[in-house]
C-alpha cells in the first residue's frame, strides 16, 4: 500500500466528516435508540441524527460558505451558494438498527470530493474526482474494479418506479442473470464502494434521477474515477434524464446486465 498522491483540500474534508460520521455510528452500536418515524416505513434513529450533526460540524468549520443538503437536517446555506455537500450519515438504518453491521457514512461535494466510510471495518474509500483509493490503519490503495466476484448486489427495496417494465427483483428470475452471476443484497450504498474495490461485480437498484441523491452522489463518485462503467437502468448517463442506476467493474458486465434488463423491459 501506498498514500494516495495530492490528498488535501475537500478531499481531506469529504474524508474527515466521514470519519467522524463513522466514529458516532460505531460508538452508538447497541445502545438503545429512538426511532424518528419518516413515513411510509420509513425511519431514522438518534445515531443517523447525531452522525449527521458531526459531519456537518467538519464541513462547517473547514466550509463555511458551503451549502449541505443532509437526509436528516435538509437544506443549510445560501441558496446561491456555488458549492453543495450531500451527506448521508447513515445508509442502512434498518440493518443497523437490527444489529447488521452493514452501513456506510457518505459524504460527496457534489461534482467534487467524495468519501464513503464503512464504520465496522475501519476503511475509507475516497476519491478526488479523478482517482479513487481506500484508507485503512494509516495507509492508502488504489481501488480496482474487477468483475472476478460474479457477484452482485440488486436493491430489492420498493418502490419501483420503472414497473411494470423493469423491477430490479426481476433480475433474480432471469435464468441469463443465474447462469452469469451471483446475487447479493446489502442493502446500503456500501455495495457501490465494493463494486469499485473489487469485491462486487456490479450494483443494481431501480429509482429516477440519483446523481444528486444523498444516498448515491458519493458512491458514484467513487466507481466513476474508478474506472467503473455507470448509468441509469435505461442504460441513459445517470442524471436528469436516466432512471435508476447500474453500475458494473467493467463494459463486458455492463453490457451482460443491460441486455437482460431490457430483456424484461
Amino acid at each position: 500500500m501506498i498514500n494516495a498522491p495530492g490528498v488535501s483540500g475537500d478531499v481531506d474534508v469529504a474524508i474527515a466528516g466521514a470519519r467522524a460520521g463513522a466514529d458516532v455510528v460505531r460508538s452508538m452500536c447497541g445502545q438503545r435508540l429512538d426511532h424518528i418515524d419518516k413515513g411510509a416505513g420509513d425511519f431514522a434513529t438518534t445515531a443517523d441524527v447525531e452522525a449527521e450533526r458531526a459531519i456537518l460540524d467538519v464541513i462547517g468549520a473547514a466550509r463555511p460558505d458551503d451549502a449541505v443538503l443532509g437526509e436528516e437536517s435538509g437544506r443549510r446555506g445560501a441558496v446561491d451558494a456555488g458549492r453543495q455537500w450531500l451527506v448521508d450519515p447513515l445508509c442502512g438504518t434498518l440493518n443497523y438498527a437490527v444489529g447488521t453491521m452493514l452501513v456506510a457514512v457518505n459524504v460527496a461535494l457534489r461534482d467534487g470530493a467524495a468519501a464513503v466510510a464503512d464504520p465496522f471495518s475501519g476503511e475509507v474509500f475516497f476519491t478526488d474526482g479523478a482517482t479513487s483509493w481506500v484508507r485503512n490503519a494509516g495507509s492508502d490503495a488504489r481501488l480496482t474494479p474487477t468483475p472476478a466476484t460474479r457477484l452482485v448486489d440488486v436493491n430489492l427495496d420498493p418502490p419501483f418506479p420503472s414497473a411494470p417494465g423493469f423491477r430490479a427483483v426481476d433480475l433474480l428470475s432471469n435464468p441469463d442473470f443465474v447462469e452469469h452471476f451471483r446475487p447479493r443484497v446489502v442493502s446500503t450504498t456500501l455495495a457501490l464502494a465494493w463494486v469499485a474495490a473489487g469485491k462486487r461485480a456490479a450494483y443494481v437498484t431501480d429509482g429516477g434521477d440519483l446523481s444528486r441523491s444523498v444516498h448515491f452522489a458519493a458512491g458514484i463518485a467513487l466507481c466513476r474515477a474508478a474506472g467503473c462503467t455507470v448509468t441509469g437502468v435505461d442504460g441513459a448517463p445517470v442524471g436528469e434524464t436516466g432512471r435508476g442506476l447500474v453500475v458494473a467493474a467493467d463494459d463486458e458486465t455492463h453490457g451482460l446486465l443491460m441486455s437482460m434488463i431490457r430483456s424484461r423491459s
